[in-house]
């Protein structure tokens, strides 16, 4: 069993998770991905990530549906969650962090490097 911390990736943008997977990796962290909403949810209950990074706007599944099923699982609802999205408006924020997502970060306003500082924190 390893030791490192393992990040689940729920993001339909295929570079942006690369880019994210590289750089997770390179800061010693163990990295899913998953290119759907159904994807993660069902990657969540299997893998028991130590947190997950989530996209909202997805194909199958958006990302507040799939926070709302993490939280209402009593098995996976300890799990910390980060909205990692482009939606920027304060009626979708707000409804991020009441469904239960520990920080929710604008695409656009955050380099990777300042990303893996939130993951970091939302670990310690």
């Amino acid at each position: 069993m390893t030791d490192k911390r393992h990040i689940l990736l729920v993001e339909d943008d295929e570079f942006l998770a690369e880019l994210y997977a590289t750089k997770l990796n390179l800061e010693g962290f163990e990295v899913s991905l998953a290119s759907d909403g159904e994807k993660g949810l069902k990657l969540i209950k299997e893998k028991n990530p130590d947190l997950v990074l989530l996209d909202i706007i997805m194909p199958k599944m958006d990302g507040f549906e799939v926070l709302k099923q993490i939280k209402a699982d009593k098995k996976t609802k300890s799990i910390p969650v980060i909205l990692l999205t482009n939606l920027s408006q304060k009626d979708e924020v707000k409804k991020g962090l009441e469904l239960g997502a520990v920080d929710y970060l604008i695409k656009a306003h955050f380099m990777p490097s300042e990303v893996v500082k939130k993951i970091k924190s939302a670990l310690a």
